[in-house]
């Protein structure tokens, strides 16, 4: 076949490729509302990181869990720590990221006041962004990371159009980082207070919550004194939005 000829090839092709992505991401969203996931990029990435770095050995730990049988305070506890108002908005808070942009422009500001390096910025993904990106896509560097946040956007919007509030959680619960390759409730809790994650207490619940914006940094099992403050406070949280009772409103 002739070069013209697959260039003429190719050229009947590129329409058709964003109606494919859009199907098949679709399909992709819709089969994951009623079938539990075998894994994440986000293991597989984690895994390869650690057989690249002369560690074959290296295993993730990962078990899937209905929310029904993981304890009500985990579910909670994300919720208070993560995202207040998961309940009522569709994937993307649009004040808290206008807020955490605000934030984040007084603390670079005093940093470059003080000639010290920037710290504790605030981020303002909801529970529902945070689940598309470990679920469907990887973390991502330059370039590759503004693609990542394109589709995130995406991906964010179909769980919210296709998925009820519940099963975003639920999904979000058992593929979340609680530590170096323990994903999920589960091993969370055999890992760290060896247990089911049924019998999560509030306070355990807190502690698990309060390492997520750095799993691999912060312990749940060792917690310092970060950690700690940083569980009480959604301890508090937990009480302020109700107790347990609230998760009815995500029926």
């Amino acid at each position: 076949m002739s070069a013209a000829r697959w260039r003429g090839r190719l050229r009947g092709w590129w329409w058709k490729l964003p109606v494919l992505f859009v199907v098949g991401s679709v399909l992709q969203v819709l089969v994951l509302r009623f079938v539990d996931p075998v894994g994440s990029p986000f293991m597989l990435a984690r895994w390869l990181d650690a057989a690249v770095a002369g560690n074959p050995g290296f295993q993730i730990q990962y078990e899937f869990r209905s929310l029904r049988r993981i304890s009500p305070n985990l579910a909670l506890a994300v919720v208070a720590s993560e995202d207040q108002n998961f309940a009522t908005h569709h994937g993307f808070d649009f004040a808290a990221i206008e807020k955490a942009q605000a934030h984040n422009e007084k603390m670079i500001a005093r940093a470059e006041k003080r000639g010290t390096p920037v710290r504790r910025l605030r981020g303002a993904s909801t529970i529902s962004q945070q689940t598309a990106k470990n679920l469907f896509l990887w973390q991502g560097s330059g370039p590759t990371r503004w693609l990542r946040k394109g589709l995130e956007v995406w991906y964010t919007a179909l769980i919210e159009a296709l998925w009820p509030k519940r099963r975003i959680l639920e999904l979000y619960v058992n593929i979340a980082e609680f530590g170096d390759g323990v994903y999920g409730a589960q091993a969370a809790a055999r890992g760290f207070f060896g247990k089911d994650a049924a019998g999560l207490t509030p306070a355990e619940a807190a502690r698990l919550a309060a390492v997520l914006p750095s799993p691999k940094r912060y312990s749940a099992a060792h917690p310092g004194a970060f950690v700690q403050g940083r569980a009480q406070a959604i301890q508090r949280q937990m009480g302020g939005m109700g107790g347990v009772v609230y998760l009815r409103t995500l029926d």
